[in-house]
């Protein structure tokens, strides 16, 4: 399956974004996908998850509140609602997947990755 992450932008402090995370090549309905974020410097970090079938999503502490996960299997998109954004959050911002039932947290996890969509948060 082919990953294209799109959305991302310049936003002052306290506005928002929404990410989208298209995929073509197979049917998106078996897939667990992830979103995780590389700041210059940094290593990738996760940010949140989401099930195959929507129901189970995990985040990061340090998203949780701000952001929301969710998908549109008919529409093979997986979205991040990126709300009340801060400094902290600018960074290359990836999304992933994996054929599986569960959630998945880790890089290591994933097998399948887009190229990435820059988010720059301004104070």
């Amino acid at each position: 399956v082919q990953l294209q992450a799109s959305g991302g932008g310049l936003v002052q402090a306290g506005g928002s974004l929404r990410l989208s995370c298209g995929a073509s090549g197979r049917p998106f309905g078996s897939y667990a996908v992830g979103w995780f974020r590389q700041a210059p410097g940094k290593e990738r970090e996760f940010v949140a998850a989401i099930s195959w079938n929507g129901r189970v999503t995990s985040y990061a502490d340090s998203v949780k509140g701000r952001f929301t996960i969710s998908r549109d299997n008919a529409k093979n998109t997986v979205y991040l609602q990126m709300n009340t954004l801060g400094p902290e959050d600018t960074a290359v911002y990836y999304c992933a997947a994996r054929q599986s039932t569960l959630v998945h947290t880790t890089t290591r996890d994933y097998q399948y990755w887009g190229q990435g969509t820059l988010v720059t948060v301004s104070s």
